[in-house]
């Protein structure tokens, strides 16, 4: 009957705490905010976390194999992928990763949201696409964090 009383402290540790990352500055955050067309022939990616459970939990995101960053709770990324092709969209969850395959166009932005979910032994983490109002809405409260960081390599 050991497993009970530890089950729980795993099911508090997933909804309680905070894991935190290295933040861009404001002036980049609320620059990225705006939701400006790309530049050239690319397209904008907003990856986002905005979940309540897993708040102790820190994720991987890469896209196309490449480290985007890794999530916290109340961040986003943002960063420009060439446009007319299509992406992988990267988490790392329980057992293995979880992708989303996008295809994108020049000139538009998108919006990924990452969210974690309850796992056997620790929490796991899914991604899907938004709408653009959907993710503006849902990126207005959050902060910028630092691209370019994953605790595992691809």
């Amino acid at each position: 009957m050991k497993f009970i009383p530890l089950l729980a402290v795993a099911a508090a540790t997933l909804l309680t705490g905070c894991a935190s990352v290295n933040m861009a500055n404001k002036e980049d955050s609320a620059k990225a905010k705006q939701f400006a067309a790309p530049a050239g022939n690319n397209a904008g990616l907003y990856v986002y976390r905005n979940s309540f459970v897993g708040k102790a939990l820190k994720k991987d995101i890469w896209v196309d194999g490449k480290c985007l960053g890794e999530s916290a709770p109340d961040v986003f990324f943002y960063t420009q992928v060439e446009g007319g092709k299509s992406l992988t969209i990267s988490t790392e969850s329980e057992f293995s990763p979880n992708d989303l395959t996008l295809n994108v166009d020049a000139g538009k932005n998108y919006f990924v949201r990452q969210y974690i979910k309850l796992g056997v032994l620790v929490g796991g983490a899914g991604v899907e696409l938004m709408t653009e109002q959907q993710g503006k809405a849902d990126i207005a409260p959050l902060e910028m964090a630092v691209a370019g960081k994953c605790s595992v390599m691809k």
